[in-house]
């Protein structure tokens, strides 16, 4: 049954919630192996894209995985960090590439189209900005949990494959400071240019996350209160969307830097929380690939993207696509007639 409705009244919700989360299937994941060890190649000569279709087959519980019905999903939120002068472009932007997707005008829209991808675009209350996090929590309770639902109900019951990404000026800063305060580290190995910040802009980054994890110290006991503290809405419905898809045992695409911090927040609260997760593709963001090594991800592209709003995860889904056609399409030895004697 799809568990679509899951509204937590607290954090406490939450985490009891990922105690019972669901696990993939290690029957099929055995008879997907098998049936990759009898099609008409060398065993493992497709490398990664053997280990993807077995991925995906373990959690749709089947040896003939379907990948036909994909959603890409684009969270967008405005930050009061920016406040701060943070970003090299107004917050006005945020609102404007919001309509951009709208009008299939934006990078994110071709590489769609291209894949057959369905594409939605939610816009998170942009005209109330999240507070200033160098001063006060980012949001209230509440207001992280209403973010967080919208994110889970979202997901589309249909979807096979759940892509994320998302938009947001600003929130290259708070995924810099999530990370900071979940895996500590110096705060400069976390702050890269985002969308294109100058040295002198890094440095005021690097600075206020410093100032902010110290002014908040009392208040980062926990990764829900550190998604308070430093999140936007954008990375709580993330956090909602990547649940609600594990809920229901749907494979979730991640998008580069700030994706993957805000999936830390689940990464934080348990490691089996993003098992369900695969990684699109490598940012060229500095910290990215620490961050990938830290919750355990293989990047299936390594591009040199750092756009955002889920391009390099959509782009990647080629691939997947590509492998499940070879595991479902692919004949076997014995029904090519090919001698394995």
């Amino acid at each position: 049954m799809f568990a679509k409705k899951f509204n937590p009244a607290n954090f406490h919700q939450i985490y009891e919630f990922i105690r019972g989360l669901p696990v993939t299937n290690q029957d099929f994941i055995e008879k997907a192996k098998i049936r990759q060890s009898n099609l008409t190649k060398p065993r493992g000569s497709l490398g990664r894209l053997e280990e993807l279709a077995v991925f995906v087959s373990g959690w749709q519980a089947t040896d003939t995985p379907l990948v036909e019905k994909v959603e890409a999903i684009i969270f967008a939120g405005n930050h009061g960090i920016c406040d701060q002068g943070v970003n090299p472009f107004p917050q006005e932007v945020t609102r404007q590439m919001v309509e951009n997707f709208k009008n299939n005008g934006a990078a994110i829209n071709q590489i769609c189209y291209s894949n057959g991808i369905n594409l939605k675009v939610i816009d998170l209350e942009l005209d109330r900005p999240t507070e200033d996090f160098s001063g006060s929590p980012a949001m209230t309770e509440s207001e992280t949990l209403d973010a967080f639902t919208v994110g889970w109900n979202a997901v589309n019951k249909d979807t096979q494959v759940l892509i994320l990404g998302e938009m947001g000026i600003g929130n290259s800063t708070v995924a810099s400071a999530i990370c900071s305060a979940i895996f500590g580290g110096s705060v400069d190995s976390w702050v890269g240019p985002g969308t294109g910040s100058d040295s002198a802009g890094i440095q005021k980054k690097i600075k206020l996350i410093e100032n902010s994890l110290v002014r908040h110290k009392d208040e980062l006991s926990s990764p829900l209160e550190i998604l308070s503290v430093f999140g936007g809405r954008e990375q709580a419905a993330i956090c909602g969307a990547i649940l609600s898809a594990r809920a229901n045992s749907k494979v979730v695409i991640l998008d580069g830097f700030i994706c993957c911090a805000s999936a830390s927040i689940l990464h934080a609260m348990g490691e089996q929380a993003l098992e369900h997760c695969l990684l699109g593709h490598l940012s060229a963001e500095p910290a990215s690939r620490s961050l990938a090594s830290l919750l355990g991800k293989k990047p299936i592209l390594d591009l040199d993207m750092r756009l955002g709003e889920g391009s390099g995860a959509a782009l990647s889904f080629s691939i997947l696509k590509a492998a499940i056609n070879c595991h479902n399409g692919m004949a076997s030895f014995a029904e090519a007639g090919v001698d394995t004697s």
